[in-house]
């Protein structure tokens, strides 16, 4: 049968809510398409972010891995995943965090929503690798499905990527890193109108890892 993508995307409800809500969300919208997947007509299921949504991706994937049920995700596709957590915005912890800071996104501004979405009075810690996927252990990471982790080379939040990435190969996870040059954060995602060139081929990168991680055409490869 023919690969079908069918972009499944919730219902937004208004006013903020804070960590677990997102997540939790993710995880009930991915149980219900694994669910329906054959009246989607869709074999794989790739989850895919950008920034904030980078985090709920591997995080998501992260859960579903937790509670036994890694097999509802095929690939995860990452672009600069916002993952670090607030004090390690404060500290400006990585390289690119001093280099890239104010180059459109500010560590200031990075670590003030971070203390929106995991608040102190929360119960949650900050360093709870669901919430902040930079404080996974390699441990935690072993036995996920394959990944790409895209990052933006004049991105503050370009190091905690491609940590995230040597993480997962530490973790003997099918994995592979890009650095998308000359943009800033998530730039591929929104240079559709100053520089097509490059959100065209973020966009067929993701197609091309979709296909790679679809079970029917691995069994065919393997045939």
């Amino acid at each position: 049968s023919t690969l079908n993508p069918q972009p499944s995307t919730l219902n937004p409800r208004p006013g903020t809510h804070p960590f677990p809500a997102g997540l939790n969300d993710c995880y009930a919208g991915l149980e219900w398409t694994f669910a329906n997947k054959a009246t989607l007509g869709t074999t794989t299921i790739v989850i895919s972010g950008e920034s904030g949504g980078g985090n709920l991706a591997l995080a998501t994937t992260m859960k579903v891995h937790k509670a036994g049920n890694a097999h509802m995700v095929d690939g995860v596709y990452a672009q600069c995943p916002y993952i670090a957590g607030p004090a390690k915005y404060r500290a400006r912890s990585h390289l690119s965090m001093v280099e890239n800071d104010g180059y459109f996104l500010s560590c200031g501004a990075a670590g003030w929503n971070a203390t929106i979405y995991v608040a102190e009075d929360s119960g949650f810690k900050e360093t709870d690798s669901l919430a902040w996927p930079s404080y996974a252990t390699v441990e935690e990471l072993r036995g996920l499905p394959p990944h790409c982790i895209s990052v933006n080379e004049l991105d503050p939040l370009r190091d905690e990527g491609l940590e995230h990435y040597h993480k997962l190969v530490a973790a003997g996870v099918s994995v592979y890193a890009h650095t998308v040059n000359g943009t800033i954060h998530a730039g591929d995602c929104s240079a559709c109108t100053w520089s097509p060139e490059v959100t065209t081929a973020t966009i067929q990168d993701i197609k091309s890892f979709s296909d790679g991680v679809c079970p029917e055409k691995t069994a065919h490869t393997a045939a």
